[in-house]
């Protein structure tokens, strides 16, 4: 293995660190300081967060596409620019109006510069064997919630919010931008398909169907518990102290099923990383509403670690049935959908809370079956097909 291979791995995390540290985890720590800014509802906020949810969905098959076109290194050097021109653009805000809209345009990097991307990448790189980099990437990629929140927090305390953005924005153009240019491989000539045959589109089958139906469903549930999981929790009977520390264990879960998948799963059937996946939190869910305020955190460690593993499949699963022909345009297409579920998830999920805390995880518990369901029927690509 040559150095630069090597180093695949490793550049490509920590991109995935501080491109969701930067977008996905931003406002958890500067939504508020930004809103008083200008005199705005924190609400305003997070729905242009959930407007650039909206961009990233309808702009990922095209993302998917490029990548075929041109190769995954210059699709995230390009989706580096765009992270950097938002946050910049936010950082700089002279209104309210300028601030919603710097959130929003952080779909555009959304778009292209998440898992997606560096899977693509690597799947060109290695193939049908890109499972085990494929689990490495989005291990290094989920301390992006773990290492965001404090950096953002340490920032703000010693400057304000307006730096904590331009320090993302530095790091995504003079460290992850010049290393993705320099150092990760470029588009190979010999791709697995012939030129013409990328000039067709892919059309959608009943397995994309049915995969697209798990990560839709996966991803609406994680969304949701994202941005209400501490709620959550009080309302299982835990303080807001202990039900802050209890949804941390969310984030260690989550690197925890990665570093499991990376060590012992990588071998096996990916379908059934699915199935583990869907039913941690129904069993999380219903061990915290049988146990109350004792069992809680269970609830946490539960969404946590079926996301973990969730997040390794999203890359494997397509791979697996479909195999490395046509992989960045297909896998963008099976996420689409819930690239949507993203943006309306928690919305819809405060309403279901509103009711009660059992009947909002009896919702989730119940799309995770579903997911665990739509796995039935998935076999792997055949020579041929």
């Amino acid at each position: 293995m040559s150095v630069r291979t090597f180093l695949v791995v490793p550049i490509l995390g920590l991109g995935q660190m501080v491109a969701f540290a930067s977008s996905y985890y931003l406002l958890g720590v500067l939504g508020e300081p930004m809103a008083r800014a200008f005199d705005l509802p924190a609400s305003a906020v997070f729905a242009a967060l959930s407007v650039a949810f909206l961009i990233s969905a309808a702009l990922t098959p095209f993302g998917g596409r490029w990548i075929e076109r041109r190769g995954g290194r210059r699709v995230l050097g390009a989706a580096h620019l765009a992270f950097t021109g938002a946050l910049s653009l936010i950082a700089c805000a002279p209104s309210g109006a300028v601030l919603l809209a710097g959130v929003a345009l952080l779909g555009l990097g959304m778009s292209i510069g998440m898992y997606g991307t560096a899977f693509a990448l690597l799947v060109q790189i290695h193939g049908a064997a890109a499972r085990r980099p494929i689990t490495a990437v989005s291990l290094i990629g989920a301390l992006g919630g773990g290492l965001g929140w404090p950096v953002s927090r340490m920032v703000i305390e010693a400057a304000d919010w307006r730096t904590a953005c331009l320090v993302w924005a530095t790091a995504h153009l003079l460290v992850c931008l010049p290393l993705t240019v320099l150092l990760l491989p470029g588009h190979r000539a010999s791709a697995p398909c012939p030129k013409a045959d990328r000039a067709r589109p892919v059309l959608w089958d009943r397995r994309m169907i049915q995969i697209a139906g798990v990560f839709a469903g996966g991803w609406m549930v994680s969304t949701a518990m994202g941005a209400h999981l501490p709620r959550l929790l009080g309302d299982l009977g835990l303080n807001p102290v202990h039900a802050a520390w209890a949804a941390g264990l969310t984030a260690a879960s989550a690197v925890a099923a990665r570093l499991f998948d990376l060590l012992v799963l990588h071998r096996s059937h990916p379908v059934l990383t699915v199935r583990i996946a869907s039913l941690f939190h129904p069993l999380g869910a219903a061990l915290a509403v049988a146990g109350g305020a004792r069992l809680a955190p269970l609830l946490a460690v539960g969404q946590g670690l079926g996301n973990g593993m969730l997040s390794v499949a999203s890359g494997v699963l397509p791979l697996h049935v479909f195999g490395p022909d046509r992989y960045a345009v297909r896998q963008a297409l099976v996420l689409t959908p819930a690239r949507y579920l993203q943006a309306v998830a928690p919305a819809a999920y405060a309403l279901v809370i509103d009711v009660s805390p059992v009947a909002a995880l009896t919702l989730s518990s119940l799309i995770c079956f579903g997911v665990f369901a739509l796995t039935l029927g998935l076999g792997p690509a055949r020579a041929g097909r």
